[in-house]
């Protein structure tokens, strides 16, 4: 049984008797207009019967639009529902991971419907449809969805700077505020139906961007996937959106982000690495960004169609009437079909598609009165001037084009700006040699997709359009849609090149027939392996795979507003208190302290990296106290080390990594390895300085047993592209030295092999024992991955009888993330605080001599 569920409004829909009485007080609020955060229950009794049977997989489906119609009732009263069988979000429960997924539906409809019959339509929708509608008052409908969506978000994603107010518009708050009030109303219906621990939820496209940090926030663990059906923008347009980390953050909230292509999700990635700092990683084919502590998975999956729905389509009789029609109009007058099909907006290309048509009539006279571009025009999805000026535009381009080179009978091009019925558009798609999409900038476009099936034809359609005669097929698409890279056998084109796009129009219309047959075998293949249902199993599994370990995973929020995220982390894993340790270091006697520098007790964005009077006072007086053993540890040269911490006489020293060490300052440096030989460095050094020269912002440190490269300040990619060249380059060369080449947070590193900080801490453990001095107290603090070593060692001291018997240990990390230390402290400052802290006990208190050497 769930720890929490809410009322299951599907039950109450159905009539069934809900378990608990106290239900039915909450069915009104999934029927009236929402805007209102539900009441929940913090209680943790379940609303199922407990003698049921064990729950289905759930999805709440998440979308702008519901996949309902709605008309009138024929007396001008009441509603009539219908599903949209052309929606993608109803077509992807066709591919469910297994026959038990059930779906829920949670969007807008197109429709708008009065506040007084709100509640009853609502009733309606969830019983017979499993939609749970999203009322908007058309005010602020018309301000999210015409003004934030299509005048900002759309045309920015489009790659359309708002450079002036004509374009596009430029940043208006009030409609980014109504964008995040919109996106919480939707959040506060999927919080009326969710069972958090059990259900998936799946939200789709530009339209919810920051949905997802409203969910996060009520539901730590939610079960959250995302994807985005528009392309991402580059790191160079992104960055003008003035709410771009709002939005880079909110879409970080959720466990799976799916893109389209490779291109959109690395725009995305290198936008959260230059204006987040995050890095990702390729573990077993996945990619993942680490984000405090949760795996955000990124998925590349361009979506596909419907076989079946396009099959069912090709076999209606209104199909092949059409297409009977078309024969008769082109085929029979011996004219060459090639068809466009495009909404009526600025990205599509719509004009410069019609110039390529002029200047294939224009340089290839033999085609005139033989080719006909039929251009089947979709109205706009938004509105405003722009999508007036393409219309006009379009209109003008279109008559002259018919009266330079049109005869009678005969068009060259022919505009069909009205709605078409579906198995209109499939007979076009039928008759059509080739199939031109010359968008600027899109999404996935499945055009070609529904091309290409169509060409496949059906028994009956292949008896009108010529018998037995093998499929073929031509496509014209542009390298800037979606489809591009999935469609190997198309001609591919740079869309504002009106002289090269007519002549690939040129080449489809003279390719033999036998290559328009193979081009066209090739695309049916994959196409039809990859359809919807292909992409919505995909994701899911994906989605389930992702999600598999939230249950075990310690989870709280931090940050506030759309800042707001989620850290996860391993149970056992919590923030170090003060009282404990300092309970702890009252009744201990014989205390081992390991510290960090960098990142530990200095910041790592301070400029003057050398310690503070407060932190030198704090550690002598941690070395007084003759119960403690205190060594600071550090990547650092000896030399470096010796000169900032002179004033410590007891103070431990380990440079480099570990390799050289000083237990105090009057002692001499040794080694914790063998001598190392550093010949290796005349064939590492010139390798890193031709790296240094290459990329501006890196720098060499050259220590006496190691060499850095660091790319702190250097353009985040190219920075990371150098590192990870240099880093096989220098494996290479090094191949045969006693080296290791390590690579890191902003930096390369190559040192002696067997060199680390876990060395430090063995010695140190090692040598106490020796002494007889067994530490009751392990205390060790450190900040990167350089640290881990040093709290694995300390983690297993006590196996090994390093340690007493009832020893306590601490193996402290920086921040709340990934680590092998159970405790954390969450920056420099609580550290320095802790230490401090530390250091008041022990000047208090009277301690017996302890001593080192």
């Amino acid at each position: 049984m769930v720890s929490r569920s809410y009322s299951n409004l599907l039950e109450l829909a159905s009539g069934d008797a809900p378990s608990l009485g106290r239900v039915s007080h909450r069915i009104p609020r999934v029927m009236t207009a929402a805007g209102i955060i539900s009441d929940i229950d913090d209680d943790e009794d379940s609303f199922s019967d407990p003698s049921s049977s064990a729950p289905r997989d759930r999805t709440i489906v998440v979308a702008n639009q519901l996949p309902v119609r709605a008309r009138r009732g024929p007396d001008g009263k009441g509603w009539t529902f219908s599903l949209d069988e052309d929606s993608l979000l109803l077509q992807l429960k066709d591919g469910a991971p297994g026959d038990d997924m059930e779906f829920i539906y949670v969007g807008c409809l197109r429709e708008e419907i009065p506040p007084g019959e709100q509640d009853e339509v609502a009733q309606t929708l969830l019983e017979n449809f499993r939609c749970v509608p999203a009322f908007l008052p058309p005010d602020l409908f018309s301000r999210y969805y015409h003004g934030f969506c299509k005048q900002q978000l759309w045309p920015l994603f489009h790659y359309m700077l708002p450079l002036s107010p004509d374009l596009g518009g430029r940043f208006d708050r009030s409609l980014w505020q109504a964008y995040v009030s919109v996106n919480k109303i939707f959040a506060d219906k999927i919080l009326e139906v969710i069972n958090p621990d059990e259900d998936f939820v799946w939200v789709h496209d530009y339209h919810l961007l920051v949905l997802p940090t409203f969910l996060r926030k009520r539901f730590n663990r939610v079960k959250l996937g995302f994807f985005l059906h528009s392309p991402f923008p580059s790191s160079e347009i992104y960055r003008t959106l003035p709410v771009r980390d709002e939005l880079l953050r909110s879409l970080l909230n959720a466990d799976l982000i799916g893109f389209h292509t490779f291109d959109y999700a690395r725009h995305f990635l290198s936008c959260c690495g230059r204006m987040l700092g995050l890095s990702y990683e390729s573990k077993r084919g996945y990619i993942g960004l680490e984000y405090y502590g949760r795996t955000v998975s990124i998925k590349i999956l361009p979506v596909g169609i419907h076989l079946g729905q396009l099959g069912n389509v090709l076999g209606l009789p209104e199909t092949e009437a059409t297409v009977s029609s078309l024969i008769q109009q082109f085929q029979d007058q011996d004219r060459t079909l090639l068809l466009g099909v495009d909404d009526m907006d600025i990205f599509k290309g719509i004009s410069l598609k019609l110039l390529a048509m002029e200047q294939l009539l224009l340089l290839h006279p033999e085609w005139r009165g033989r080719v006909v571009l039929v251009q089947i025009a979709n109205p706009a999805r938004g509105r405003g001037k722009d999508v007036r000026e393409v219309q006009a535009e379009t209109d003008a381009m279109v008559k002259r084009i018919n009266e330079a080179f049109g005869m009678p009978g005969y068009h060259p091009v022919v505009l069909i700006d009205k709605p078409l019925q579906f198995s209109e558009r499939m007979a076009y798609y039928a008759v059509a040699e080739c199939c031109l999409v010359t968008a600027v900038r899109d999404g996935m476009n499945l055009i070609p997709y529904e091309y290409i099936i169509a060409r496949q034809g059906s028994e009956k359609l292949d008896k009108l359009l010529g018998g037995d005669a093998p499929k073929k097929s031509m496509l014209v698409v542009s390298e800037f849609v979606g489809c591009s890279p999935s469609l190997s056998g198309a001609i591919r084109v740079n869309p504002w090149n009106v002289d090269a796009v007519a002549e690939a129009m040129i080449s489809a219309l003279e390719t033999a027939e036998s290559e328009k047959q193979l081009r066209h075998e090739k695309h049916y293949r994959y196409v039809s392996t990859h359809d919807v249902g292909y992409w919505a199993r995909s994701f899911l599994q994906d989605l389930q795979r992702t999600c598999r370990d939230h249950s075990r995973r310690r989870c709280w929020g931090i940050g506030f507003g759309l800042g707001f995220r989620v850290v996860a982390l391993d149970p056992n894993f919590r923030k170090l208190s003060m009282e404990h340790i300092v309970s702890a270091y009252r009744r201990t006697s014989v205390r081992a302290i390991l510290l960090d520098y960098d990142g530990t007790l200095m910041p790592q964005a301070s400029i003057d990296k050398s310690p503070s009077a407060k932190s030198i006072d704090i550690l002598n007086a941690l070395c007084r106290d003759k119960n403690n053993v205190v060594f600071l540890v550090s990547a650092r040269s000896r030399g470096t080390l010796s000169e900032w911490f002179s004033p410590c006489e007891k103070l431990g020293l380990a440079a480099e990594h570990g390799y050289f060490l000083r237990l105090k300052r009057e002692a001499e440096w040794e080694t914790c390895v063998p001598v190392a030989d550093c010949s290796w460095m005349q064939i590492a050094e010139p390798v890193m300085k031709l790296y240094t020269e290459t990329t501006d912002g890196s720098t060499i440190e050259d220590k006496e047993t190691s060499l850095v490269w660091s790319y702190e300040d250097a353009d985040p990619d190219f920075g990371s592209c150098q590192a990870k060249e240099l880093l096989d380059h220098l494996e290479s060369v090094l191949a045969n030295e006693p080296v290791s080449v390590k690579g890191g947070q902003h930096f390369v590193e190559v040192k002696p092999r067997g060199v680390s900080k876990g060395l430090v801490a063995e010695r140190l453990l090692s040598t106490m024992r020796e002494r007889s001095m067994v530490p009751d107290l392990v205390l060790c603090i450190g900040d990167d991955r350089s640290d881990e070593d040093m709290f694995e060692v300390i983690s297993t001291a006590a196996a090994d009888s390093s340690l007493a018997p009832t020893a306590e240990v601490f193996a402290c990390t920086v921040g709340r993330k990934p680590s092998m230390a159970k405790y954390y402290l969450d920056d420099t400052a609580e550290i320095v605080r802790l230490l401090q802290g530390l250091a008041s006990v022990s000047q208090q208190e009277p301690n017996s001599s302890l001593a080192l050497i």
